[in-house]
């Protein structure tokens, strides 16, 4: 939670230091994980508030590049100062705090569903399609699943979690995208069982 809360922080803060789109806004931060995004004052600068701290974001449009760059180097220590001191981490995991026989048992178990989800995917889709378009059909929603879908998670992800403030919003979409996967499937993929894939 500590590290999801302050990626995000990352990405806004440097969005709101350097996008119009950010213009009007507050960002604050209360408790580890606890953050909202909130409208300003019509044509007020963006700002971050770590606690009782707050930060006014740089307006670049009548600076030059060099006074800019400065300002905007200013705020991003101030702020990564301010939610360093509110106890979020800013230099990534500890690796003294990581449990590595755990951490090599849950990638090991996750490997482990992942090859049991591949090997029969590879048979059905084989069993799906006739031969003469076959490495089409296979290849085609394959890939636009896991290059499209599953490509576009992390960014579709952190901008649920910065509209709504909230840092497991993210988890919706996947939760969506296995949704519709499941109904599809129930609904539109034929059974291959018995399949001579032969004489297709």
């Amino acid at each position: 939670m500590k590290l999801a809360a302050f990626v995000f922080l990352s990405t806004v803060a440097c969005a709101m230091a350097q996008g119009e789109s950010w213009h009007s806004s507050e960002l604050k931060f209360g408790d580890l994980g606890d953050f909202k995004l909130e409208n300003g004052a019509p044509g007020s600068l963006a700002k971050v508030t770590v606690g009782d701290k707050s930060f006014d974001s740089v307006n670049g449009t009548s600076l030059d590049s060099k006074t800019f760059s400065a300002q905007r180097t200013a705020f991003t220590t101030a702020v990564t100062g301010a939610v360093g001191a509110a106890g979020y981490p800013i230099k990534g995991a500890n690796p003294a705090e990581i449990n590595t026989p755990l951490l090599i048992a849950v990638l090991t178990y996750l490997a482990i569903l992942v090859t049991m989800v591949y090997g029969p995917i590879a048979a059905a889709l084989v069993e799906l399609f006739p031969t003469r378009i076959r490495y089409t059909g296979m290849s085609l929603p394959y890939h636009i699943g896991n290059g499209w879908f599953g490509g576009l998670l992390p960014p579709i992800a952190v901008a649920l979690v910065a509209a709504t403030g909230n840092i497991y919003a993210g988890l919706w979409y996947p939760i969506a995208i296995a949704a519709m996967t499941f109904i599809v499937g129930l609904i539109f993929v034929p059974e291959t069982k018995n399949v001579d894939i032969t004489k297709r």
